[in-house]
């Protein structure tokens, strides 16, 4: 995760993933409830425990796309 920005990995996860499956996925309020990549930023940007899930999942993403060489099929 060297060099990778949150911003930048939240946007991926968007427009990979959307903020529906983002949401299922990791169950917090930011992204269930009137998403938007400001407010999403400003929360996980404050509270380590969520900026966690939000890394684990990217990662968890990154791993899926090398093993099937393509765009990773969102849970």
């Amino acid at each position: 995760m060297h060099g990778v920005t949150l911003a930048q990995m939240l946007t991926e996860l968007v427009e990979e993933c959307g903020w529906a499956t983002l949401g299922q996925e990791i169950p917090i309020r930011c992204f269930t409830h009137e998403p938007s990549l400001a407010s999403s930023l400003k929360f996980l940007r404050r509270t380590p425990w969520a900026r966690e899930k939000v890394e684990s999942f990217y990662l968890f993403i990154q791993r899926q796309k090398a093993r099937d060489g393509k765009r990773p099929p969102c849970p």
